[in-house]
């Protein structure tokens, strides 16, 4: 079983950045991928980036590449989210979710969820 809680979402203006955390607890961590998912209002559920415990894989989403980062805290069951340059489009509740892979692949089934936190981008 593996236990997930989300922070730092708020309100952000357009061009601005924020951090999401997503800190994990549970039997054998490592064998999970944490991905990052975010939904809004009147949108499908979209994979937004992932990173395996594992093996340090890490995708994004088209959408995303070249202004989020995943990453994870050495040392702590703590994967990161730092997006930057963010518009009104990036608005949506983000969740992160986990699956037992060594591999990062946002197309998975994933079985543990967060509660998700809401990043709003508006001036």
């Amino acid at each position: 079983q593996l236990q997930l809680v989300e922070s730092g979402g708020g309100l952000v203006q357009p061009g601005g950045s924020l951090r999401l955390s997503c800190a994990a607890s549970g039997n054998r961590v490592n064998d999970y991928a944490i991905g990052w998912f975010r939904q809004a209002p009147g949108k499908e559920r979209e994979g937004v980036s992932c990173i395996a415990f594992y093996t340090w894989r890490t995708n994004y989403a088209d959408s995303v590449k070249g202004r989020f980062t995943v990453s994870r805290d050495n040392g702590k069951n703590t994967v990161y989210l730092q997006m930057n340059s963010l518009t009104p489009e990036d608005t949506a509740v983000y969740s992160c979710a986990a699956v037992r892979s060594i591999r990062c692949d946002l197309n998975n089934d994933y079985d543990y969820w967060g509660q998700g936190t809401q990043v709003t981008v508006s001036s």
